[in-house]
């Protein structure tokens, strides 16, 4: 068995399938967020203590548990024991969950790179309206980045009640994305390993000339001094740790049941423990990382936007009172507010209402995660640099291969299981179980394709592996270190790979960092229950922004079912293994 299942060709091509499953979009929009609501470099104080604590021991305990087993997450649990079944079952739904939405991400990156090749960039300039005597009432007030993103690419909907119909274009971006999927998983191993190399090492690149080009710009500097300087004060707020341990928890991938999938792929004498230690670390040095080239890219946007605003208060001034030009500058602007407030009191008073409060400090403190960085803050800052489609290309071709390398483990951690299963594998080939998975998915996809299709996106999002992450990883470690044995486990390891554990794995993985997953899940459950009705953010485009509305009942439904779909597994494939081993013992009544 072991010596007919696939290996990577070395051990440089594990390694790379998981930097690019772990490095994924998070690391771009998620931990730029959180250093900029939670004390921008104090952050970074329990991010990596969470990383010393709960990222690297729980990485290492999934690399080892699935180089043990040489299984996917399915075999791996239930040859612990076959209660725990239901824990590998419920790492395949979520990892089915989150690839059904995930790649429409990818959809999207394919959209805007397409766009990218027009002169000026389809975002920079608002469109002219009906009559041509000016622009898109919606476009004039919201702008054009967000024009763009919610009317031309989304086409969205004013509430999740409207479903609308399906865009096109659009969905032939997400068959397209789902056919590189396909074709990247086609083989397994044979054509992941190679692909691994490209989807790990290209964002680097791109990084770095980001990174070139963004220390550069205009401004860099005041988002760079935002970020980097600290706000102690933040550290004692419970909300900083808890982020900083769900990043870490979120941003490894942990959980899904890709790593083991990885790793049931390697020999089974590997390093794991050094190499968990590397994919941990690269990991989040990628997000500090990103994070200075995200700031310094804000910084420019934000200098941009404050200037800007400085001078449309100029030129008022100017014209109103007829000054001298140039007499009115940015340094001496308040002086010749103050002076005129004071000698023109009522023609003061006229304008007044029009002149905006331009502030440096309030630009830089919009602070937006996810999709909204993505494709409204980056598309703003990238409209107005030179060569603006070079960058807007190189931009999009980044986030594409960092979501194609998340998406090759999300996929992975469905197909080994479904591969290792003999009943299935007897059958169907496994390039038909690649293209039947690839399929299903994309069906399921088109769904968030329609008008109210970004509403459904953000429900798979915020729902779909929220809370079920944290139940699996919470029962992994309990099976590994009490029900398998944690000295069991390091007899194992020592006898495969030579190595002993030491006291720092042990406590982690005892006791630690189960606290740790247990304060997180209590965290989140709470949040839902205290938080009430759920709600979200819906596009008006009678305002040019977001307002916030009640999911629907039938919303709040599919949100339990999405939740309970793969929580519920672990605790019914338990209860059917202890019925049926019941039936079994008592066996058929005797004949009298």
């Amino acid at each position: 068995m072991e010596k007919a299942r696939p290996q990577w060709s070395n051990p440089l091509q594990f390694v790379f399938a998981c930097i690019s499953f772990a490095v994924g979009l998070g690391n771009v929009w998620r931990f730029p967020y959180l250093c900029q609501m939670y004390g921008g470099g104090s952050f970074l104080v329990p991010y990596i203590i969470m990383l010393v604590v709960e990222g690297m021991p729980l990485m290492y305990l999934e690399l080892a548990v699935g180089q043990r087993m040489r299984q996917g997450s399915l075999g791996t649990w239930k040859t612990i024991s076959p209660y725990l079944g239901g824990v590998g079952i419920a790492s395949m739904v979520v990892a089915f969950f989150v690839s059904t939405y995930y790649n429409v991400i990818n959809a999207w990156g394919f959209w805007y790179i397409f766009h990218s090749f027009q002169d000026p960039l389809p975002w920079s300039v608002c469109p002219l309206n009906a009559n041509r005597t000016g622009y898109e009432e919606e476009c004039e007030k919201a702008s054009s980045t967000q024009y763009f993103w919610y009317r031309k690419t989304l086409n969205i909907s004013p509430s999740i009640q409207e479903n609308g119909a399906m865009q096109w274009e659009p969905a032939l971006c997400l068959i397209l994305a789902w056919l590189m999927v396909y074709l990247c998983i086609l083989r397994g191993t044979e054509t992941t390993g190679k692909v691994v190399y490209f989807t790990a090492l290209l964002p680097y690149c791109v990084l770095i000339i980001y990174l070139i080009r963004g220390l550069t710009l205009h401004g860099a500097t005041n988002g760079l001094l935002y970020m980097f300087t600290p706000k102690l004060d933040m550290l004692v707020n419970p909300k900083t740790w808890i982020n900083a341990a769900t990043q870490i928890f979120y941003s490894l991938g942990l959980g899904f049941g890709s790593l083991i999938a990885f790793a049931s792929y390697n020999d089974p004498t590997n390093n794991c423990q050094k190499h968990a230690i590397i994919v941990s670390l690269i990991n989040s040095s990628t997000s500090i990382f990103a994070s200075i080239v995200t700031f310094s890219i804000y910084g420019f946007k934000a200098t941009f936007n404050y200037e800007d605003c400085l001078n449309k208060v100029i030129l008022l001034l100017t014209n109103s009172f007829e000054l001298e030009d140039g007499s009115v500058t940015a340094s001496n602007l308040e002086q010749v507010k103050d002076y005129l407030a004071s000698t023109y009191p009522s023609q003061y008073s006229q304008v007044f209402s029009q002149i905006k409060n331009c502030s440096l400090e309030s630009e830089l403190d919009t602070a937006v995660q996810g999709t909204g960085l993505a494709f409204i803050v980056y598309t703003e800052a990238i409209k107005n640099m030179e060569v603006s489609q070079l960058w807007s290309v190189l931009y999009f071709f980044m986030l594409l291969m960092l979501g194609v390398g998340s998406m090759l483990g999300n996929t992975t951690a469905i197909l080994t299981p479904l591969t290792d299963s003999k009943l299935i594998s007897r059958y169907l080939p496994k390039e038909v179980i690649s293209g039947l998975l690839c399929l299903s998915s994309c069906a399921i996809g088109l769904v968030f394709t329609m008008e109210a299709g970004s509403y459904w996106f953000d429900i798979f999002n915020d729902y779909s592996a929220t809370l079920s992450v944290l139940l699996v990883v919470l029962v992994e470690i309990i099976a590994v270190c009490y029900v398998y044995g944690l000295r069991r486990f390091e007899r194992d390891l020592q006898a495969t790979t030579g190595r002993t554990l030491n006291w720092y794995w042990k406590i982690m993985w005892a006791c630690v960092s189960p606290l740790i997953i247990v304060s997180l899940f209590l965290f989140y459950l709470s949040d839902y229950i205290l938080t009430g009705t759920l709600q979200y953010q819906a596009w008006d485009a009678t305002q040019g922004r977001l307002v916030t509305k009640d999911y629907p009942p039938y919303a709040l439904a599919i949100i339990g079912l999405l939740v309970a779909s793969s929580t519920m597994c672990i605790p019914l494939v338990a209860l059917g293994t202890f019925i049926k081993r019941r039936l079994k013992r008592r066996g058929p009544a005797p004949m009298a």
